[in-house]
């Protein structure tokens, strides 16, 4: 009976401290959805245009993890005082990901993106994100 058992299945991010915190993960899948609704326009072909809503969704819902990630697990409660604005731009920024999730207009998909940089000029003024981030700013 014993190897009929369920497997375990775990899923982290970040609980092991691994120290790679980074606003550029959630963009590069913010990017996806907006050139997925671009490119949803672009074409006449049904089942291509399927696909990319189910890409665009797809994405748009891993922005909202890593998001989530970001908020919860970087930023601190000194940042939050720091920065007054830092949780109402997660906020809008994981909406929007609901939104363009939901759309498929490329401007909800671009909006996305601009609130996740505003999120990252947050971060890299942060000196928690000089040790952490992955591509800084240039």
């Amino acid at each position: 009976m014993g190897l009929f058992r369920p497997a375990t299945v775990a899923h982290a991010h970040c609980d092991l401290y691994c120290g790679v915190y980074d606003p550029a993960q959630a963009k590069i899948e913010a990017m996806s959805v907006w050139k997925s609704a671009q490119k949803y326009h672009d074409s006449d072909d049904e089942v291509f245009r399927a696909r990319a809503i189910i890409i665009k969704e797809q994405q748009a819902e891993l922005v909202k993890h890593h998001l989530g990630v970001l908020w919860t697990d970087f930023f601190t409660a000194d940042h939050r005082s720091e920065f007054s604005n830092l949780d109402d731009l997660f906020w809008r920024a994981i909406h929007q990901a609901g939104v363009a999730k939901k759309s498929v207009d490329p401007a909800d998909g671009e909006k996305l993106v601009q609130l996740i940089d505003e999120i990252a000029e947050i971060f890299w003024q942060t000196d928690k994100a000089k040790g952490m981030g992955v591509y800084a700013p240039s």
